[in-house]
């Protein structure tokens, strides 16, 4: 999954865990640290959050910077403390406090700077705890202290608040450009693009122009046709039509088009897997349309961050809304697999106390009082006044 740019916290919330079971957190701290793994923003996601794709960094250089043109379109911030940044970077890679010292600016200002180039794809940094935190940044979390009552920080004293800044989690670690990673060297555009068609057959199995298009592969697919056409020569995959409904022309990787075999002669035995809407093995929403549903239901499914998907017999059964506050059923109500797949989600909430669903609506409807309420409440909700909750 290297170069997909993801919301930060599904990396870890979601993504790496289903891969990998029993996920630490230390795993990864460990890779970044040893510089093995980089990660480089690719947008901001309102004004706390964005975008983020990983890379080993051997692979970085080849894969291209996600943010940036051909494979992004980001902008670059212009302001006096982001050019002020770009100069202490460019003579080496610093501490947040080394910031504080060398540049003329406001902490805030400079934690607003300093985020501001992450998202456009310009700074990282060797620690992955900064994505972890709450960006609350430095003048907003002033303003809150003025409001309740507080003095603010004192940045006039010597030994005042500009020191306790450097020690906050959003801003932890050794900051760079990210022209270290990525290097100044153009890189040739078709062995990118050779590059490209082989990661895409590693992350999916079987590349079609859905997948493609879904990426936003510059140049679409017929810009990997080539690639995928020699990859095929060489005997890494081989051409066909392999899901039906989708494009005519499909490379697969042999042991890809085998297991898709096997799942389909057992798709009535596999059991109901959750996954984050904005997983890449979750394909409703962007190469898959999503099913059909009857006209007078107005919410529609997306593949929006924190919001879960059902997948039972490889079709969506179940859709979480956005903040666990909705539910839509995407099969019949009396679809043999709608019981499965509920239970499949109870188990699924219960078994992390990172998540939890407090349920008002059901297809658009009142929860309570739904033809689904008692069918949720055996399966392990818990009843209230107005809405159903699980949790762990």
């Amino acid at each position: 999954m290297q170069g997909l740019a993801l919301p930060a916290d599904v990396w870890e919330r979601d993504v790496l865990p289903r891969r990998v079971g029993a996920y630490s957190p230390v795993w990864l701290d460990q890779l970044c640290a040893s510089g093995e793994v980089v990660w480089v923003g690719a947008g901001a996601l309102g004004r706390n959050s964005g975008r983020v794709a990983l890379y080993f960094r051997e692979d970085a250089a080849a894969l291209g910077n996600p943010a940036h043109p051909p494979r992004g379109g980001v902008e670059r911030p212009a302001g006096e403390t982001h050019e002020l940044l770009r100069e202490r970077l460019t003579q080496s890679p610093c501490f947040f406090t080394d910031f504080l010292a060398q540049v003329p600016a406001a902490p805030e200002e400079i934690q607003e700077a300093l985020w501001d180039l992450v998202w456009a794809g310009e700074a990282t940094n060797d620690a992955f705890a900064p994505l972890r935190a709450p960006r609350l940044t430095l003048a907003r979390a002033q303003k809150a202290s003025m409001a309740r009552g507080g003095r603010g920080t004192r940045a006039g004293t010597r030994f005042g608040s500009r020191r306790g800044t450097g020690a906050a989690a959003q801003v932890q670690g050794r900051w760079a450009l990210t022209t270290s990673i990525f290097g100044e060297a153009v890189v040739d555009p078709s062995a990118r693009r050779r590059t490209i068609a082989e990661l895409m057959l590693e992350r999916y199995g079987i590349v079609t122009r859905e997948h493609v298009l879904a990426e936003g592969v510059p140049g679409g697919f017929s810009s990997l046709y080539d690639s995928l056409s020699t990859l095929e020569t060489l005997g890494v995959c081989r051409r066909g039509y392999f899901v039906e409904g989708l494009g005519g022309a499909q490379f697969a990787l042999p042991g890809a088009v085998e297991r898709l075999r096997t799942q389909a002669e057992r798709a009535d035995e596999t059991p109901p897997v959750v996954l984050a809407a904005t997983d890449p093995a979750q394909p409703f929403g962007a190469s898959l349309p999503w099913p059909k549903r009857r006209d007078d239901i107005t919410a529609k499914p997306a593949r929006a961050q924190g919001a879960y998907v059902v997948l039972a017999g490889a079709e969506p059964v179940l859709y979480v809304e956005r903040g666990g506050r909705g539910l839509q059923v995407l099969v019949q109500r009396n679809d043999p697999r709608l019981i499965p797949s509920l239970e499949a989600l109870t188990a699924f909430i219960t078994a992390d106390r990172k998540h939890k669903l407090s349920l008002e609506r059901v297809d658009g409807e009142p929860v309570v009082g739904s033809d689904l309420e008692s069918l949720l409440i055996e399966v392990g909700f818990r009843a209230g006044p107005r809405k159903l909750t699980l949790s762990a």
